[in-house]
């Protein structure tokens, strides 16, 4: 199964289906962010806090990864940054430039694969935005070494994505409020459910191939790469296992 082509479909779709991710900011919150009112975020609810971003954001170079949906891009645009948007999905991407088009704004959008950023220079920039997405993916370390090969020295990596203990869960049961333990971690929708299952979750139902990430690949992974952690934080997950734990995690890494 080529899960990445297959995930760029299911997000395609997301888009007509008008998921939460999918959603562009508004002409309204495009004109709060010009008169110094805005906010971003890489989990579900909890903003990003403003001293992770750089002191001066105007004319940075700004890499929103597997960012498409038209929502941290335009943020950073509207603050004088020079804007790339990169994501698997070209419906994704197309919310960026409806919002560009809309709010008069300059924003660069490329497809591609957020393990493979061979289409970007060594230090081409100074912030990279990396929202709740490589659970679609089966191995984080590459994400982290091409984010650090591609910052600058001093750039800033703000990373969102899910704690590994809502992947320990059987789905179907989690999804009606019930938590029956079932998978280990790390989890693989390709490798931890029989095919039958498998095919009910991705052919008939239309859902994105996941990925359940140990913290060691997802926080050590990026101190392997180089980075020093400067910032974290937890958030909702969006799921029943939020009445018990955030189920979703922010770091800011730096490499210096």
């Amino acid at each position: 199964m080529d899960y990445v082509k297959l995930n760029q479909q299911v997000w395609d779709k997301n888009v007509d289906n008008k998921d939460i991710w999918t959603q562009p900011v508004s002409t309204e919150e495009i004109m709060r962010a010009k008169n110094g009112e805005w906010k971003l975020v890489v989990t579900p609810t909890k903003p990003v806090p403003k001293e992770w971003f750089p002191k001066i954001m105007t004319s940075i170079d700004v890499l929103c990864l597997a960012s498409g949906g038209g929502q941290q891009g335009p943020i950073m645009a509207v603050l004088g940054a020079n804007v790339t948007v990169f994501d698997n999905s070209q419906n994704q991407l197309n919310q960026d430039l409806l919002v560009a088009e809309r709010d008069g704004l300059r924003i660069k959008t490329v497809q591609g694969d957020m393990k493979n950023l061979s289409k970007f220079e060594n230090e081409s920039f100074d912030l990279i935005i990396h929202p709740w997405s490589n659970s679609f993916i089966d191995n984080v370390q590459p994400v982290w070494e091409e984010t650090y090969r591609v910052l600058r020295h001093g750039g800033i990596l703000i990373s969102g994505f899910a704690n590994p203990i809502s992947y320990i869960f059987d789905l179907k049961n989690m999804n009606e409020g019930k938590l029956v333990v079932r998978h280990k971690v790390p989890y693989s929708d390709l490798t931890s459910l029989p095919e039958e299952e498998l095919k009910e979750l991705i052919i008939d139902q239309g859902e994105a191939v996941c990925f359940g990430h140990t913290l060691d690949d997802q926080i050590g992974g990026q101190i392997k790469a180089g980075f020093i952690i400067g910032g974290f934080y937890e958030d909702i997950g969006g799921i029943v296992l939020d009445k018990y734990i955030n189920s979703s995690i922010a770091t800011q890494a730096i490499k210096i």
